[in-house]
């Protein structure tokens, strides 16, 4: 078979414009597929869990992810074997300048602070910059990440303008962390005393980051904290950070099925349009399948002779379509760095060798599914018929 390998060549380069249409054509949708694919990776089956993220339980209400829990669960939780550190947090999302610039919208969380870098061992801060957030009832520290976005130096006045109340903080430290987001942290204690009091949220938190004293014991941790307030009139749900994050990908609807029915339609668009131009290809060598058979060739050398040509089509589009779709992954991984929440699991991104090597195969099985029908058709052509063919 690999001595017909020329001609399988010339046939493909015959028609130079088509088939660099077609080969560009298949990159660019397997481009997309490599990325969805990937995507679909990222999301749902990726290794991106840090050594912290896996030692890291968050505990909120079983209901809904709106409804409070009471602060008096954090010295119950403390006490549950298996628990190195414990601190609430309260979402905030105060207004920074202009909040119609994107750049100016980032979290911003009431936290402890001293259990912050407890619950959170990975955040590197100096320890002059750790005790000036201690001390300093309004103080915040951020991550180096926002802090470059926004410029940030130590002891900027950074206000926060939220309803119903307006917090003034100082940026008392900036915190390195490997999951390079964009986060602030303020003092709990700050936020209670600013809200009115009989204000139902004064004494309420939304959610109690947890670290387990190491990974095996997460699982057992997190069914002794459900357990323990299983009763009482907030019931609580602990599951690892990681899947918390991604639980919010649920609020998008069925991701899953949305990718994969987005990945059909890109797969059989493809195969249409390479069938396509096969068939044409095929059509307009007619005559030359009849002399072909005149001179000893088989049907099934015909058919091979068409299934390797679109084979090579489609693994060329394939190949260019890995490499479009690794620099389309780099890109969209680039510009989510610094996004918070479910989006972090795409902040790296890729096309790993695995999901271009699926890409490459589901690009050759396409080439041969897309080659069966003119393959067949030309490899049953008597040679009367084809030497009659005028088209």
């Amino acid at each position: 078979m690999f001595s017909y390998l020329p001609l399988v060549l010339r046939n493909a380069v015959r028609n130079r414009r088509r088939t660099a249409l077609t080969v560009a054509s298949v990159a660019v949708s397997l481009c997309l597929l490599g990325v969805l694919l990937a995507l679909y990776r990222s999301l749902f089956y990726g290794s991106d869990t840090t050594p912290g993220q896996a030692m890291r339980l968050v505990v909120h209400h079983k209901i809904a992810l709106t409804q409070d829990l009471p602060v008096a669960y954090e010295e119950k939780i403390a006490q549950i074997p298996g628990v190195r550190a414990v601190t609430r947090l309260r979402w905030f999302g105060g207004t920074y300048k202009d909040a119609r610039d994107t750049k100016n919208q980032f979290a911003q969380f009431a936290i402890e602070p001293q259990t912050l870098f407890d619950v959170y061992p990975e955040f590197r801060i100096t320890e002059n910059e750790k005790q000036a957030f201690l001390s300093q009832k309004t103080a915040c520290v951020a991550s180096r990440a926002l802090a470059e976005k926004l410029s940030w130096k130590l002891g900027e006045r950074i206000t926060l303008i939220g309803m119903p109340i307006t917090l003034e903080l100082t940026l008392a430290g900036i915190f390195d962390d490997p999951g390079v987001s964009s986060v602030l942290y303020f003092n709990w204690a700050y936020l209670r005393d600013s809200l009115p009091v009989g204000d139902d949220h004064r004494d309420m938190a939304q959610q109690f980051y947890v670290e387990a004293s190491n990974k095996d014991v997460v699982s057992d941790v997190a069914r002794q904290i459900d357990d323990a307030f299983a009763d009482s009139p907030y019931p609580t749900k602990s599951e690892p950070e990681q899947a918390f994050l991604l639980s919010f990908v649920s609020f998008l609807g069925n991701l899953k099925l949305f990718l994969a029915a987005i990945c059909g339609a890109v797969t059989f668009t493809i195969l249409l349009v390479s069938a396509n131009m096969l068939s044409m290809s095929v059509r307009e060598r007619t005559r030359e399948v009849g002399i072909l058979k005149t001179l000893g060739f088989s049907s099934g050398e015909i058919l091979g002779m068409v299934v390797g040509e679109a084979s090579l089509i489609a693994v060329a589009g394939g190949l260019l379509g890995c490499v479009l779709a690794s620099g389309l992954c780099a890109v969209i991984a680039a510009a989510m760095k610094n996004a918070p929440g479910f989006v972090s699991a795409i902040k790296g991104l890729s096309l790993s060798p695995l999901t271009a090597a699926l890409t490459l195969i589901i690009a050759l099985l396409i080439g041969l599914a897309s080659s069966v029908v003119p393959g067949l058709s030309a490899a049953r052509t008597s040679i009367l018929d084809a030497l009659r063919y005028n088209g």
